[in-house]
């Protein structure tokens, strides 16, 4: 199964539970995908998105609450996601999210 698609995903954040919509489009090669996160406190692009096989891992620009650089990893499994934001000094987020429709 592809790891195309929209996810409803929830980060653990340390401001409390982060909800966001994710999507992943994969490139041509099928090795590397791109899209978005949008969630309550604004959009981010996916940068360096990398597909191996049903892993996913990519970094994002944070501007709120301040400028981070977000490395995340994820594995899609069915039309479930599970990885980790890692967010530098604030350490490591799970992430989670099921597929739309």
């Amino acid at each position: 199964m592809s790891v195309a698609g929209t996810y409803d995903c929830v980060t653990k954040s340390p401001m409390g539970d982060q909800k966001s919509t994710f999507t992943v489009v994969p490139g041509d090669d099928g090795t590397t995908f791109t899209g978005t996160n949008a969630g309550a406190m604004g959009s981010m692009d996916v940068d360096d998105g990398k597909i191996d096989g049903n892993k996913l891992t990519w970094k994002m620009n944070m501007t709120v609450p301040m400028p981070m650089t977000l490395d995340c990893e994820a594995t899609v499994d069915g039309d479930q996601l599970v990885g980790n934001v890692n967010a530098g000094a604030f350490g490591s987020m799970a992430m989670t999210g099921e597929r739309q429709g």
